[in-house]
């Protein structure tokens, strides 16, 4: 294998999941592994994946839902599910959901192993696409990858690796609306009351940062998300 392949695991059942691992693993794949949905979401965000294998009955947050997160912030990565439904109306809300295969339990590991194969052979078109890490924010730049922001008078301000997070998010989702629970699922992976008040409080540190650009600006729209302008 020519590149480093990045694969994440979310199922609940430990047991299977180590076999899943280990049949992945031994085809030179690298697997993260996570028991529940909350957690797989993290590490989709901490990581860069490849193709996502999901369990559909999990707790915190099921296969369906961790993947509508997902197709929030991130369209082109695979999604393969597996579960041990069968029904017809299971298979369509998978797809609905943004998954691109489905797999019923138990099946075979020659044939499952087949699958992720052949979803990674579109996936390397993808991933082969440059992806920018440093954007200009009016006379601010942002290096997305060192989580730093230069100024023009030649300082910097090292970001946090949430705060470099969120402004990653917005600068990605320029002059349009970002809404809170994309923000909270992507960076905390979960969007209760607690941490949107972090969220909140991120927010203003990272409007005390850009402020030295007047043109640049971070503005709450009620009751749905943020918008990222420069005039």
């Amino acid at each position: 294998m020519n590149e480093e392949i990045n694969i994440l695991l979310v199922e609940d059942d430990y047991n299977l999941g180590f076999v899943i691992q280990d049949q992945l693993k031994s085809q030179g794949y690298t697997v993260h592994f996570a028991s529940d949905g909350v957690e797989g979401l993290k590490k989709f965000n901490e990581s860069k994946v490849h193709m996502c294998i999901f369990d559909v009955m999990m707790p915190k947050k099921d296969g369906f839902t961790l993947a509508r997160d997902i197709r929030k912030t991130n369209q082109e990565v695979p999604i393969l599910f597996l579960t041990a439904k069968n029904q017809t109306e299971d298979k369509i809300e998978g797809f609905k959901a943004g998954g691109d295969d489905y797999l019923t339990k138990p099946f075979s590991t020659e044939e499952f192993l087949l699958r992720v194969k052949a979803i990674l052979k579109r996936v390397n078109l993808v991933e082969k696409e440059e992806i920018p890490t440093s954007f200009d924010l009016g006379t601010i730049t942002f290096d997305a990858e060192n989580y730093v922001l230069k100024y023009k008078n030649g300082e910097d301000k090292k970001l946090t690796k949430k705060e470099a997070k969120i402004l990653l998010l917005l600068v990605q989702n320029i002059n349009k609306v970002l809404p809170r629970d994309v923000v909270l699922n992507s960076v905390w992976g979960q969007d209760d009351y607690f941490v949107g008040r972090s969220l909140d409080v991120f927010i203003t540190k990272l409007r005390k940062y850009l402020k030295e650009d007047e043109k640049v600006a971070i503005n709450n729209i009620h009751g749905v998300g943020f918008k990222l302008t420069i005039d």
